[in-house]
């Protein structure tokens, strides 16, 4: 079975795998067949057979879980440094603007420690350890918010009111007696 990028099984779901696993070992043991297994454990034969190879090669340890195929790429060092350089900013590490992307964070994690991780694996990093997605403030630097409140309390009340005098059908523009 085959996981989405970045998917895979939980550490309980990996424990239930694991227990089917060692009950068809009880049955490889007693001599069932390859589909009877499969029937009884509600697995496909395909993985009946591929357990059933694994524990001829290597007996009832070829059928454990090896663990986590997603383990730590990233020490806890690394992951320490990798904050750092965040709190840096991009504009230190080359980029134009003051906004860390995934693939900027991901591009930042290869630079540092020469390790890949695709733009969803650096999101569940990120998500580990802490950080979330943020939108950035979109604000001019110009901008004067001063100015910004006067408008808004002063100017935009008078263009609204007069947009509503130049609204077809307002009693303004309707002649008189013709409604």
């Amino acid at each position: 079975m085959r996981y989405a990028q970045g998917g895979g099984l939980t550490d309980a779901e990996r424990a239930a795998r694991e227990r089917i696993r060692l009950q068809a070992v009880v049955r490889f043991e007693g001599g069932e067949k390859n589909r009877e297994i499969a029937t009884a454990l509600r697995v496909s034969e395909r993985s009946v057979e591929r357990r059933r190879r694994q524990w001829r090669e290597r007996g009832q340890a070829g059928v454990h879980s090896k663990g986590s195929p997603g383990r730590p790429r990233l020490s806890e060092r690394q992951v320490a440094r990798l904050e750092r350089e965040l709190e840096r900013g991009p504009l230190v590490h080359g980029w134009a603007d003051q906004r860390w992307t995934l693939a900027r964070v991901k591009t930042l994690i290869g630079r540092l420690f020469h390790v890949t991780y695709t733009v969803e694996g650096t999101w569940r990093l990120l998500k580990r350890h802490g950080r979330s997605w943020q939108q950035p403030a979109r604000r001019a630097v110009e901008r004067d918010d001063e100015a910004v409140e006067l408008w808004k309390k002063e100017v935009r009340p008078r263009v609204k009111a007069l947009r509503r005098l130049a609204e077809p059908g307002s009693p303004s523009r309707t002649r008189p007696g013709s409604r």
